[in-house]
């Protein structure tokens, strides 16, 4: 890596090699100082047919590092423009931690390879504005090169052992010339976009192409022109019948010829070619930006020494074409009285350009040299660094590990080895404990897995007792007493009891998708709560009713898990009233019971009864599935009363069972044929209401029971010490 502040400007152009080395001056920080120079001019042109362009270029690289040293200087490079791409793109507004993003974007866009082809780099243009990290049409250069054509340009470099730390464009390193040489004044001024500087073109003649560059010192439009100073030359090759080499003599020299007349003949074409180039990419520069103002032209290449060619296109641009005379930010000291340097002097713009940005004082600071490039030399440089790292490492080990066997060597005696074979002793006993009591311990948990699965198969016998005890406290009682009762319409209608005829049960897999989820709105619109399409029900079941029966929407109820069951009850009633009425007795009775009801089981810490509500049952979601309308009936109390009366009196209240069919033709005390007149006296007409009502079953055992008790009063001991804080704190 370089350890020196000074930088080699290296121009491989193809006619001649040129180079300038330069340092920051020491006093001026707006000046350089040119220490050395180089100009190698190649036997033959690299563009002439039988030149052979690798091996005039290896030869010349091997004749300047015999006469110069590059060890410790940075060395920047320069590619033809025409080898490369260069886009200027106006960005919107957009936050400036975002404009990385948009660029690679923009990228991908514009330039006609693959990224992972390329080398590219860009960079934001100064003169923009940024209000609260927004920048307000910022303008970004977009540099690009293909990889096989960057490896063709360092591949004599890396041969001669050169190593390169930058590669710019020709046309970006005479825009960086031009900016630093003369524009330093207006880098201190804002840039109004409205009300920009004068442009200053730069035209660049080279040996193949030349490079024209249009800036005002904040913007650069640069174009590629195919025209350079062989193009001359091969014209007067053809015209005048002479080789390659003699054309070039004679083009060099043409004041000197026989005919000067005929030779500045036989150029004129490639005259008119070049300045019609020129005249369109100025007018096409003037298309795209019509703030634009053209304030001078200035001349570079060694080819605008041809004579007539700057009064030719002084006369045709109508502005006068100024050709460098010298480089005024560049200290020469003895270089610049050297004749060498000053025959040239138009030829250096490019490696004085490369120079300012190696120093880092140049306004287009992108390197299309290779990532991959940069960290293998990052890598390689910090090596000897990683060397004496480790080696400082080792030592350190060393002499630590020295350090320990000197204090094991003092303390290996005879008393030390004894306390060790003791401590080995108990350690071994240690580890036989350790081992007994993890299989102590493994033994215990078999046992105890063993009791919880014998207690938990001693509760599962009790669950479905426990459901038809739960059914039945649920169940309405009429409190009228046997005795006391008559077998009339009117008594019988106004008896708050319910007849279960049927019970009925089914597992699934999956209560939530292979039940509730079918029946969600049946079960919605049933219970009266809001449906998706409807907010305000109109069911049977008010608005105030929607606590009694539970959040219908799965989030508030109780999760649905695997295996649960739903149990079905089929009965019928003779409750008297209207279709709704009767409706609503049964949700007034067997519905609300189920949701709010508790039945006396032994929970009790010793067995004794308590109260256990439903819910801790695992019953949850009861509601009517199906009803029909009121259906007339004729019964013979007689014939079915009293005998439906000894089981009356084994059931505890109004839970009445007796035999029959469901449906309209359903009569559990049986059906009168042939009456008698007798008979018919006896007769009594009802109304009967028949009923499904379902509800969810998920069967909780004893100690589950248990353990929600528990948890619902460690909350409660919880939400009273919360409140009693809260009411110590808002006392005075």
């Amino acid at each position: 890596m370089a350890n020196s502040n000074a930088v080699w400007g290296i121009d491989i152009g193809q006619c001649a090699l040129k180079a300038l080395r330069c340092r920051p001056h020491e006093k001026e920080a707006d000046r350089i100082v040119v220490e050395s120079f180089d100009y190698i001019e190649y036997p033959k042109i690299l563009s002439q047919p039988e030149a052979e362009p690798q091996a005039l270029i290896r030869e010349a690289l091997e004749q300047f590092l015999s006469r110069n040293d590059l060890t410790g200087d940075r060395v920047a490079i320069s590619v033809a423009g025409q080898t490369g791409l260069a886009r200027f793109i106006k960005l919107p507004p957009v936050e400036s931690k975002k404009i990385p993003d948009i660029v690679k974007y923009e990228a991908r866009q514009q330039i006609p390879f693959s990224l992972e082809d390329v080398v590219w780099d860009y960079q934001q243009l100064t003169g923009g504005s940024e209000e609260d990290g927004f920048a307000l049409e910022p303008e970004v250069g977009l540099f690009a090169m293909k990889r096989d054509q960057v490896a063709r340009a360092l591949k004599p470099l890396e041969e001669a052992g050169i190593l390169v730390d930058f590669i710019q464009l020709m046309p970006l390193a005479v825009y960086n010339y031009v900016c630093f040489d003369r524009f330093e004044e207006l880098q201190s001024r804002p840039y109004d976009p409205q009300k920009p500087p004068d442009s200053t073109v730069v035209i660049s003649l080279g040996t193949d192409a030349t490079d024209l560059v249009v800036t005002n010192g904040y913007r650069v439009w640069q174009r590629n022109i195919p025209i350079g100073g062989s193009h001359f030359t091969r014209v007067l090759s053809r015209e005048l019948k002479l080789t390659f080499v003699k054309a070039e003599h004679l083009k060099r020299n043409a004041m000197q010829a026989d005919d000067p007349k005929a030779v500045f003949q036989s150029m004129r074409p490639v005259f008119s070619d070049l300045l019609a180039e020129i005249q369109r990419s100025l007018g096409y520069f003037a298309s795209i930006d019509k703030t634009a103002k053209i304030g001078g032209i200035i001349a570079l290449g060694n080819g605008m020494k041809l004579p007539g060619l700057q009064r030719y296109l002084s006369q045709n641009l109508e502005q006068e074409v100024v050709p460098v005379e010298e480089f005024q930010r560049l200290s020469a000291g003895s270089t610049k009285s050297r004749s060498q340097f000053k025959d040239n002097l138009l030829s250096f713009a490019v490696s004085y350009g490369l120079c300012v940005q190696g120093l880092e004082k140049s306004e287009i600071r992108t390197n299309l040299l290779p990532e991959e490039i940069v960290r293998s030399r990052l890598v390689r440089a910090k090596k000897p660094w990683a060397v004496a790292g480790v080696a400082a490492i080792l030592a350190g080990l060393s002499f630590n590990y020295l350090n320990h066997v000197t204090a094991w060597q003092a303390t290996d005696t005879q008393q030390m080895q004894t306390a060790t074979s003791s401590a080995d002793r108990v350690k071994k006993s240690t580890t036989k404990f350790t081992s007994d009591n993890s299989e102590i311990h493994d033994k215990f948990e078999r046992v105890r897995q063993t009791r919880a699965n014998l207690l938990s198969n001693d509760e599962g016998r009790l669950l479905w007792l426990e459901l038809l005890k739960a059914i039945e406290a649920a169940l309405p009682r009429d409190e009228t007493p046997f005795e006391e009762r008559q077998e009339t319409a009117e008594d019988i209608s106004k008896r708050n009891e319910l007849h279960i005829i049927s019970l009925d049960m089914q597992e699934f897999d999956n209560l939530e998708n292979e039940y509730f989820s079918i029946i969600k709105s049946d079960y919605l619109e049933a219970t009266g709560s809001p449906t998706e399409d409807d907010g305000d029900s109109e069911g049977y079941a008010d608005a105030s009713d929607e606590e009694d029966y539970g959040d219908s929407d799965e989030e508030g109820s109780r999760g649905l898990g695997p295996k649960d069951m739903v149990v079905q009850l089929t009965g019928y009633h003779y409750h008297n009233g209207s279709d709704i009425e009767t409706r609503q007795f049964v949700e007034n009775t067997l519905i609300r019971n189920l949701l709010e009801k508790s039945v006396e089981l032994p929970d009790g810490e010793n067995g004794e009864l308590i109260p256990v509500p439903l819910a801790d049952l695992g019953i949850s979601r009861p509601w009517i599935v199906d009803q029909s309308r009121l259906i007339d009936e004729e019964i013979d109390p007689e014939a079915a009363l009293a005998g439906n009366r000894a089981g009356a009196r084994g059931s505890r209240g109004g839970y009445a069972a007796s035999a029959g069919e469901f449906g309209g033709a359903f009569n559990p005390y049986g059906r009168r044929d042939e009456a008698t007149e007798e008979e018919e006296s006896k007769v009594i007409k009802l109304q009967r209401y028949n009923f499904v009502v379902q509800f969810c079953w998920q069967p909780n055992t004893r100690s589950s029971r248990r353990a929600m008790a528990e948890e619902r009063r460690r909350q409660a001991d919880e939400e009273a010490e919360v409140a009693a804080n809260a009411e110590l704190t808002t006392q005075p």
